[in-house]
């Protein structure tokens, strides 16, 4: 853990970034634990790849709808409201989620439903932490954040199993529904109550709430170096691929249901150590990395091309994960060129092309899988597609980035 006035132990020293952490933590926890059980629950009943792969996907694309119409609740309302209002919603939907003999299409339809109160969290949580933190501690806090949510991916995908195997699909669900309610209390009583950074205007009407969404559109659209940071955020939609696929391959390499948590945890490890030797440059050395970085975490799923078996699988996805450490500092340097006023609509928009591009890009992937009848043959495709479409986001970033 590094000691520079800047680093971690600074981030940490803020109670309430400790909060936020704290409630960070404890929810991604719980619904990675649920998407984990969804995914296995609907491979076991319908033996499909695309099916898997869809399901898991139904996890992502409403973001698209939310991040792009309901960020902007975290700058017309205080921050704190739109976070445990959010973790409320979600807590009282996935209970219900969790009744005991639910139909599957019930859980499936609620949990795009539980979605579509992420993106307004997100929104809110990502446009507080710079107020909380300062200029000078943010990109620490950033990266705490993306090690707290690695970890919680980690814990929720690898001890998943044994969770879902001894509580059952509905306990998991159970479980997920009570960490939404601790980070609700964790965040009400935890964080001090400040006002919304954009106080709507009296005559202000109904359309005042579009014209905010345009105008967060017009900010992204019109600025290059906010649009080449979101074509980078998004090359993600390749590397996710693999997790769609990961009970399918697993199955496919004798690995079983534990083998699906291991896979999955694979590229959050990669991701963590990343972060942490990243962090060991300076600032303005990421940012010129970010290009370079961004290729590298595309490179190894061509590895795929050899059929791997478990084990070297597992290397290759933690080794992309390694590599995508570079959304840390994309994710910071965006966050820094939008002013506070239009922050949480600017990031719901960007969270909104992240998201439903992964979304997207895990249920290509499984219909291609299915369509082809090659697993790895599919992920190796999105390893080549990737890295050609880095290698021109690259170029585009050193260009705006130094002026050229």
């Amino acid at each position: 853990m590094t000691m520079r006035g800047d680093g971690f132990r600074a981030a940490f020293g803020v109670a309430e970034f400790r909060v936020l952490w704290c409630a960070s933590l404890t929810s991604i926890v719980g619904d990675q634990l649920a998407r984990l059980a969804l995914s296995i629950l609907v491979f076991q009943r319908t033996g499909s790849p695309a099916w898997t792969a869809l399901t898991y996907a139904l996890t992502m694309l409403p973001g698209l709808l939310s991040g792009v119409f309901l960020t902007g609740l975290a700058d017309r309302f205080p921050r704190r409201t739109v976070m445990v209002c959010s973790d409320v919603v979600r807590a009282v939907l996935v209970a219900v989620m969790a009744l005991p003999g639910a139909p599957l299409p019930l859980v499936v339809g609620l949990l795009v439903v539980v979605q579509l109160a992420e993106p307004p969290f997100a929104a809110a949580q990502g446009a507080l932490l710079p107020l909380v933190l300062g200029d000078r501690r943010y990109e620490a806090g950033q990266s705490i954040h993306l090690i707290t949510h690695q970890v919680g991916l980690l814990l929720g995908f690898a001890g998943g199993g044994l969770v879902v195997a001894g509580l059952g699909t509905s306990g998991a669900l159970a479980v997920d529904a009570v960490t939404f309610g601790l980070s609700a209390l964790l965040l009400r009583f935890g964080l001090r109550a400040r006002p919304a950074s954009l106080t709507p205007s009296p005559s202000d009407g109904p359309g005042a709430w579009l014209g905010q969404v345009r105008a967060g559109a017009g900010l992204v659209w019109h600025d290059r170096r906010l649009r080449t940071l979101i074509a980078l955020g998004c090359l993600a939609t390749f590397s996710v691929i693999p997790e769609g696929l990961a009970a399918p391959f697993s199955a496919q390499v004798g690995a079983g249901a534990a083998g699906v948590g291991v896979l999955l945890a694979a590229d959050p490890v990669g991701m963590v150590v990343g972060t942490l030797l990243l962090r060991l440059a300076p600032s303005a050395t990421r940012v010129r990395l970010l290009g370079a970085l961004a290729v590298g975490t595309a490179l190894p799923l061509l590895g795929y091309l050899a059929s791997p078996g478990f084990g070297l699988a597992v290397v290759l996805l933690a080794l992309s994960g390694l590599f995508s450490a570079y959304q840390v500092t994309a994710g910071a340097t965006f966050v820094r060129l939008v002013p506070d006023e239009r922050r949480g609509q600017a990031l719901g928009f960007a969270r909104a092309a992240l998201v439903a591009s992964q979304g997207l890009g895990v249920a290509a992937g499984g219909l291609v899988a299915q369509g082809s009848g090659s697993i790895v043959g599919t992920i190796a495709a999105a390893g080549a597609a990737g890295t050609v479409l880095a290698l021109a986001a690259a170029t585009s970033w050193s260009r705006v980035s130094t002026g050229g």
